[in-house]
C-alpha cells in the first residue's frame, strides 16, 4: 500500500433516511384505555373490575372441546381449508334460526360471520363513512366503537340523554341539525352503564330513522345474559327500521371470547359491501371455529348453558351492589343493570376517577374511568365496574380495597 493510500481519507457512511411517519389516524385516536390498564393490573394479586372478561370457570369446556374434536375427526379437510367469506353455511343456518326464534324472522342469507362483532364495527365503518362524515352514538358509549369510528375519520356526536339511556326527541334534534351517516347504539345492557333501553324509545328510535333517513347500528353482544325482568325486542324488530337497523350479535359472552365468532344482520346491499371489506381484512373467519361453533350449537343446549352463566352473574352483581354503599363516597350514585356484565357509577364532585386510579391500584384492585368513553365533554367523577369476573367473596374484597383507594384522596 503506498503512503498516500494510507494518508486518504475514508469516506463515511451516509446516515441512513427515516422511514415515513406513522399514519395520523393512528396517534390521534390512540389505543384503548381499557387494554392499557388490564396491562398495568395483570398481577395475580389485583382484583380486577377493570376488564369485561366473562368468567374463564363458566366456559363449557368440555362442551366446546368435543365440538373441536369432532369437526376435526369427521371432516379435517373442510375444517383445515378457506371458506367463503360470508360464513359457514350450517352457522349461518343456525344462527338465522336463533334470530328468528327471538323475534326476528332471518334467513341464512341475511347474515355475514365476522371474527368477533367488534370486526363488524370496522366493516360498518370502512363500508359507510366517508372522512368528516358524522356518526351519532350513545353518551356514554362503548369504547371500541368510538375507535373504530375514530379511524374512519368520522365526526362524533353523543345524543344526549338520561338514566333510560338515549332520548329520542334530542336524537330528532340532532338528525335534522347534523345530517349524520348512521346511529350506534347498544341498547340492552349498555356497556359501560347496564342500563336497557325502554321499549317505547326503541319504537322512537325506529321511526326518527324511517323519518329522516339514517342507519341504525344496533350491538347486542350481552342481550341474552338476563337476570330478571322481560326481554325488549330488537329495535331491528320494529317494521319503520326493518330496512336500515344493522343487527350485531357475538358469541364471546355467552360462549367463549376466544372463538372470535360475531355476526351482523343487514340488508343485502350493505351486507354485500361489508363482505368486500372483510375480504381485505381477513379473507374469512377462521372455518374450524366456524364448524365447532356450528357443532356446539346442534349437540348442546346453548340457552341452557347461558341461563346457567346468567345465574351466577346476577349473584355476582348483586354482592357488587351489597359492597358499594359502603366501598363509594357519601352521596355516590350508581346503575342497578338487569343483566350483562357491567354498572356505571358516579361519585360527587370533585372526585376525578382518572386521577385517583393509581392510587387505588396500589391498593391491588382496578376500575375503568369514565371519562374515555364519551364522545363529548367527559364526566370525570364516572367509573364502570365489571361484576362478572370475580366470585361474591373476590368481589367484597376488591370492593374493601377500593374503599381504602378512595379513603386515601
Amino acid at each position: 500500500m503506498t503512503l498516500a493510500a494510507e494518508s486518504a481519507p475514508i469516506a463515511s457512511t451516509p446516515a441512513p433516511a427515516p422511514v415515513p411517519p406513522l399514519a395520523a389516524r393512528v396517534s390521534a385516536i390512540g389505543g384503548s384505555p381499557v387494554r392499557d390498564i388490564l396491562a398495568v393490573t395483570a398481577r395475580p394479586e389485583v382484583i380486577n373490575f377493570a376488564g369485561g372478561l366473562p368468567a374463564p370457570e363458566l366456559f363449557d369446556a368440555e362442551g366446546v372441546a368435543a365440538a373441536f374434536r369432532d369437526v376435526l375427526a369427521e371432516a379435517p379437510a373442510h375444517a383445515l381449508q378457506y371458506s367463503t367469506t360470508e360464513g359457514e353455511p350450517a352457522l349461518r343456518a343456525a344462527l338465522a334460526a336463533r334470530t328468528t326464534a327471538r323475534g326476528l324472522p332471518t334467513d341464512a342469507d341475511d347474515l355475514l360471520v365476522t371474527t368477533g362483532s367488534q370486526q363488524a364495527l370496522s366493516l360498518l365503518a370502512t363500508a359507510l363513512l366517508e372522512p368528516g362524515d358524522t356518526v351519532l352514538v350513545e353518551n356514554p358509549c362503548y369504547l371500541a366503537a368510538l375507535q373504530a369510528f375514530g379511524f374512519a375519520g368520522a365526526r362524533i356526536v353523543p345524543v344526549p340523554g338520561d338514566a333510560d339511556g338515549m332520548d329520542p326527541a334530542a336524537l330528532a334534534e340532532l338528525v335534522v341539525r347534523e345530517r349524520p351517516k348512521l346511529l350506534y347504539t347498544v341498547p340492552t345492557f349498555q356497556n359501560p352503564t347496564g342500563r336497557t333501553l325502554p321499549a317505547d324509545r326503541r319504537a322512537a328510535i325506529a321511526a326518527v330513522a324511517a323519518r329522516h333517513g339514517l342507519w341504525i347500528v344496533e350491538d347486542d353482544p350481552y342481550g341474552e345474559l338476563r337476570f330478571e325482568g322481560e326481554r325488549v325486542p330488537w329495535i331491528a324488530s320494529h317494521d319503520d327500521a326493518r330496512d336500515r337497523t344493522v343487527l350485531l350479535g357475538s358469541f364471546s359472552k355467552v360462549m367463549a371470547p376466544g372463538l372470535r365468532i360475531g355476526w351482523l344482520r343487514a340488508p343485502a346491499a350493505l351486507r354485500r359491501a361489508c363482505a368486500v371489506a372483510k375480504q381485505s381484512a381477513d379473507l374469512h373467519t377462521p372455518t374450524v371455529n366456524q364448524l365447532a361453533a356450528a357443532r356446539y350449537l346442534a349437540d348442546r343446549d346453548l340457552d341452557a348453558h347461558v341461563a346457567r352463566v346468567a345465574r351466577v352473574y346476577g349473584e355476582r352483581r348483586d354482592a357488587m351492589l351489597a359492597g358499594l354503599p359502603d366501598a363509594l363516597p357519601d352521596g355516590s350514585t350508581w346503575t342497578r343493570p338487569d343483566g350483562g356484565m357491567f354498572l356505571w357509577a358516579r361519585l360527587p364532585e370533585p372526585y376525578d376517577t382518572t386521577a385517583l386510579l393509581p392510587r387505588v391500584v396500589r391498593e391491588d384492585v382496578a376500575y375503568v374511568p369514565g371519562a374515555p368513553f364519551h364522545a363529548g365533554e367527559p364526566d370525570r367523577s364516572t367509573l364502570r365496574l365489571c361484576f362478572v369476573t370475580q366470585t361474591p367473596e373476590e368481589i367484597a374484597e376488591g370492593l374493601r380495597r377500593l374503599a381504602r383507594g378512595l379513603g386515601a384522596a
